[in-house]
């Protein structure tokens, strides 16, 4: 049973981190892009029609962010309110750490989530005139995410097959 806690806490641990890095690396997100471009070569001020495939896109990504930061710098507020729900997620999390069984409505919370991801990237990101490479990108969070919540409502199943076993 013990053993079973653990790896709960150690997944969940893992989920919390990813949140956290999710949201935290929202704030810096204009020089963030700006050295991935610069990392894969694209120079600082280029076109984006100066690139092909991937680059294309984000050094596409990094002109507009730019060019927003310069002129519309409020609208990274809104970044900023992501990166808050990221991390307040996060803190929804503590709980089943602590209690996993008692908990579990946040794992099942969590999953549905996962699943709503898909439709979201898939519907917003085709409107939003997305590349489809990268709503698959954005897709594979959901699918990546479900994984070990999956793996840790299982071993809560257990854990409470075992709980309701008469002595």
């Amino acid at each position: 049973m013990e053993r079973d806690l653990r790896r709960i806490r150690l997944l969940l641990f893992g989920f919390i981190l990813g949140l956290v890095i999710s949201g935290v690396t929202v704030f810096p997100l204009p020089q963030e892009v700006t050295a991935i471009c610069s990392w894969l070569g694209a120079r600082d001020g280029a076109s984006a029609s100066d690139y092909s495939g991937g680059l294309h896109w984000l050094v596409q990504v990094r002109n507009a962010l730019l060019a927003t930061g310069k002129s519309y710098p409020f609208l990274f507020y809104g970044y900023d309110w992501m990166a808050f729900a990221h991390l307040v997620i996060a803190i929804a999390f503590v709980g089943p750490i602590k209690d996993p069984v008692r908990n579990k409505w946040v794992l099942q919370w969590a999953l549905i989530c996962c699943g709503l991801v898909i439709p979201l990237a898939l519907i917003c990101g085709a409107v939003r005139g997305i590349p489809s490479w990268w709503q698959l990108i954005d897709c594979s969070f959901g699918v990546v995410g479900a994984v070990p919540l999956i793996y840790c409502l299982r071993i809560i199943q257990k854990l409470e097959k075992r709980a309701s076993r008469p002595l």
